[in-house]
């Protein structure tokens, strides 16, 4: 009798509480922490996509100022990865993400209507005969965008966050939220996801919609703080792209300046959970 007893208590003591079982279930439907490939796995394949044969002429005739290797590097980008490119226009960096993550990763190239419209016939092109099969193109405007929740490891804007705050006077661009448009990255990032920006440096202070509509250019603080806003965390930045010659009163396409303005490269990264 005695030995039953224990048997039964040992039994229940060994069942799980309620609260347990909770946990266990709540552990269970988490989202998976953003996948992070060593640097040494990360740079070899960024670099053996940059050395692709099977890249457009143009591209590579642009690597030299852009610098993509270090880019890539800064936002840690490897094989299996699924990364949002951010207005992704025409493609450049979605080609290079592509060869990057492989065929087990997927690239998501999101244009808002302006961009797609701006850019059709560099999409056309890039993308022409299936040629970038783990790319899938997404274009809707700001506000309308949706992406899957925990599905991304990773997300770029390049030389595009400012044009969230474009207020152009023909309509040509839709007004934008930038911090809605944050939201929805952060949202669709797994926990410590991470969102590289590179765009043109702007005077600090001032009226961000007059600046970007004068100069195509933003001030470095103020995007740190939207994506505080938005719940991101700063999580480095690098002068990979810096031009101290560039006083930032030029409009970023003044023959003058073009392809050399002084650029900023933040990280930011979705708390783990």
């Amino acid at each position: 009798m005695n030995c039953v007893i224990s048997l039964v208590l040992g039994l229940t003591l060994a069942l799980p509480t309620g609260a347990a079982l909770a946990r266990s279930s709540e552990k269970s439907a988490a989202q998976p922490d953003a996948v992070a490939p060593s640097a040494a796995a990360s740079n070899a394949a960024i670099a053996s996509a940059i050395a692709s044969p099977d890249r457009p002429a143009d591209d590579r005739e642009q690597d030299a100022r852009r610098k993509p290797a270090e880019l890539l590097g800064f936002l840690g980008v490897g094989a299996g990865m699924h990364v949002l490119d951010a207005f992704s226009a025409s493609g450049y960096y979605t080609e290079l993400l592509s060869r990057t993550v492989g065929p087990t990763g997927e690239v998501i190239a999101y244009n808002n209507g302006a961009y797609a419209r701006f850019a059709a016939k560099g999409i056309e092109t890039r993308y022409a005969n299936d040629r970038l099969r783990n790319v899938r193109q997404v274009t809707e405007e700001v506000d309308k965008l949706s992406l899957p929740a925990g599905s991304l490891d990773a997300a770029l804007f390049v030389m595009s966050y400012h044009d969230l705050y474009w207020r152009p006077a023909d309509g040509s661009w839709p007004a934008t939220d930038p911090i809605q448009m944050l939201t929805t990255v952060r949202d669709a990032l797994k926990p410590g996801g991470v969102v590289v920006v590179q765009d043109h440096v702007a005077r600090p202070g001032g009226d961000a919609i007059a600046t970007v509509d004068a100069l195509h250019r933003i001030d470095p603080a103020l995007v740190r703080r939207d994506f505080e806003s938005a719940g991101f965390v700063f999580d480095g930045d690098s002068p990979m792209l810096a031009h101290p010659d560039d006083d930032h009163t030029k409009l970023v396409f003044d023959p003058s300046i073009r392809g050399k303005t002084d650029q900023f490269v933040y990280r930011f990264r979705k708390p783990a959970k």
